[in-house]
């Protein structure tokens, strides 16, 4: 069995621009309307030059049909505007609609496929490649068909002003459409070169400015700024190549015409002598050769500036083709979970807990217990191996030990970030694969290392992920729980104030304000990643108060290495290589586990033996 059959390959998302564009008829209808209307009217001014020229030569008045001319042009040039601007409302609504599923779509994607996308990659599927779409709308709607349209015609009526000069006209048109061919080929394969640089230029710059302390710290300016210079070289290459397709389209077109126009002028001779062609008819004949070439020319123009449209439609479709975390089918629970405002020793009033339906859970079942569980990195890196623990329902507990043992990734499994290759993950007595994602990670408040906050004011931050709204008073009441309402109050809009791009906090203060949203949620299990690392001793002392709180009814996970963070912690587990070696308490550990005595005499954990331990 192939590996394609056990693991399916999702179905590739595909992006119907017209037909969504199609979709909005209160644009779409009246665009195609007046451009069918421009087009009739541009189509009508030779056959009324053709009447001027007749009554004019017969020494009658033009008046009346100069009049019509005119207006005939005027209407051509309004209906063509208001056809380009509705068109245009229908295809940045469209772009809208695009970005929209876009965002939503990246945003629900697992964190290891977001990564390997890259986040340059995503803003630019986002950004430039959305705005290209609008050549596929632009030109497919109204432009093409119109164009084909006005060809179409135009060749009729010429046959029907003369067959014979028709005949040199499509000649000499068919003759530069074969050679524009050639260059139309090439033209897709540049433009999605083109767009794939440009994906690779944003996703360096996006890294280079998320790093832009270290570049500086360490003087790489000018070594980072000539990496990207490289990817920026590789991007306008590719425009480069793709112009010089491109270039050769138009002026073939014209050469064409230059063509057709001679032969015309040497065929109408003997036409016009024998009397199959009388003046009237040629003025009009050389009229619609003159007007063949702005349609010939968009037609050849715009396939060539489709190709582009069609190379960012791929790379979008490449992302939303990228399965979600949350698209596979999970069981749902009888019951559907609900929020309901509950007075819970520990927590600040005012919270909301979640809680969970009937059966759901098992109440005699620890918090987190993870069975015989395996997990690699992309299939090598073995990051955990048959690791077995548990975390009781109530209280702190501290997983340590060295770099790479495992720690945050046993916290990026609880919260389903990772999937287990093998073994069991349970949450409440429930494996975490059967939980449905919304309400697994309803349950589990998880703080980061980096205590990331969203660029948005504190009140934002604070009532992230809430679908409740929380009083004034509970949001200052969390932000005094943590020593940050001082602060808060000093900043220019004080709760309104937006976070994310300037100094508005420190990071201590920033790490802060994080956990002052973890106590406005009654989520029964806290997940905390280094909570210490940026705090100074007196944070640190309000830092122990909140977890002291949070864990009279709740189970407190923490990866920490300061002693003074794992000694209070009811319960300990050892990890080392992404196995668990022993688990108890402080004073057991010490006595039993030797890879925890080591950590603490090498100040791993920050304090030396004998110093009160």
């Amino acid at each position: 069995m192939s590996a394609e059959q056990v693991h399916p390959q999702p179905p590739r998302a595909r992006l119907r621009v017209l037909r969504q564009v199609m979709r909005d008829r209160k644009n779409t209808v009246p665009a195609v309307l007046l451009a069918v209307a421009a087009t009739a009217a541009s189509l009508a001014v030779p056959l009324v030059v053709r009447r001027i020229v007749s009554e004019f030569s017969q020494h009658h008045s033009v008046t009346s049909y100069v009049m019509l001319m005119t207006v005939l042009a005027l209407a051509a040039a309004v209906a063509s505007a208001l056809s380009s601007f509705r068109l245009a409302r229908a295809g940045e609504a469209m772009v809208l609609t695009v970005r929209q599923r876009l965002v939503a779509h990246a945003l629900r994607l697992p964190l290891s496929d977001a990564r390997r996308v890259g986040v340059g990659e995503l803003v630019s599927r986002v950004t430039s490649d959305s705005a290209q779409l609008r050549s596929v709308v632009d030109i497919g709607v109204t432009q093409l068909p119109m164009a084909a349209l006005t060809v179409t015609a135009t060749l009729i009526i010429m046959g029907l002003l003369d067959w014979v000069l028709l005949l040199i006209v499509l000649f000499t048109f068919t003759v530069a459409g074969l050679a524009i061919t050639v260059f139309i080929k090439g033209i897709r394969q540049s433009s999605a070169d083109q767009q794939e640089a440009l994906g690779e230029l944003a996703q360096r710059f996006t890294s280079a400015l998320g790093a832009l302390t270290t570049i500086k710290a360490c003087r790489a300016e000018a070594q980072v700024t000539g990496a990207i210079d490289g990817d920026a070289v590789t991007a306008t290459g590719a425009a480069v190549t793709a112009a010089r397709r491109q270039a050769f389209v138009t002026p073939i077109m014209g050469l064409g015409q230059q063509l057709a126009l001679i032969g015309v002028v040497l065929g109408s001779g003997t036409r016009l002598a024998t009397g199959s062609l009388s003046i009237a008819e040629f003025a009009a004949f050389l009229l619609y050769l003159l007007q063949l070439l702005a349609p010939l020319s968009l037609v050849t123009s715009g396939i060539a500036r489709l190709q582009l449209g069609f190379a960012a439609q791929a790379r979008i479709e490449d992302v939303l083709s990228e399965e979600r975390e949350d698209a596979s089918r999970e069981p749902r629970p009888l019951d559907e979970p609900r929020d309901v405002p509950v007075s819970v020793p520990g927590t600040l009033p005012g919270t909301v807990a979640l809680v969970p339906p009937a059966g759901l859970t098992d109440p005699g079942a620890p918090a987190v217990e993870f069975d015989r569980v395996g997990f690699s990195h992309d299939g090598k890196r073995q990051a955990v191996d048959d690791l077995s623990f548990t975390v009781p329902r109530r209280g702190v507990t501290a997983l340590v030990g060295p770099s790479g043992a495992g720690k945050t990734t046993a916290l990026n499994l609880m919260e389903r970030f990772l999937v287990p290759d093998g073994g069991a993950v349970r949450l409440l007595g429930r494996d975490t694969a059967l939980w449905p994602l919304d309400e697994l990670r309803g349950h589990v408040t998880y703080l980061d290392q980096a205590f990331t906050l969203l660029e948005g004011t504190v009140r934002e931050n604070l009532l992230l992920g809430r679908t409740s709204p929380a009083t004034e008073d509970s949001l200052l009441a969390a932000l005094a729980a943590v020593g940050l309402d001082e602060a808060v109050a000093l900043l220019p809009q004080g709760l309104d104030t937006t976070v994310g791009r300037g100094d508005d906090l420190s990071g201590g203060q920033r790490q802060r304000l994080a956990l002052a949203r973890v106590l406005l949620t009654d989520a029964p299990v806290v997940l905390l990643d280094e909570p210490t690392s940026q705090l100074d001793s007196i944070n640190e002392n309000r830092l122990r108060e909140v977890v002291d709180r949070l864990s009279r009814d709740r189970a407190v996970v923490v990866v920490a290495h300061r002693i003074s963070t794992v000694r209070r912690a009811q319960r300990i587990v050892v990890l080392d290589e992404g196995r668990c070696l022993d688990s108890g308490t402080h004073d057991q550990l010490l006595d039993r586990c030797a890879m925890y005595a080591e950590l603490v005499r090498g100040q791993r954990l920050g304090l030396r033996v004998g110093a009160g331990v």
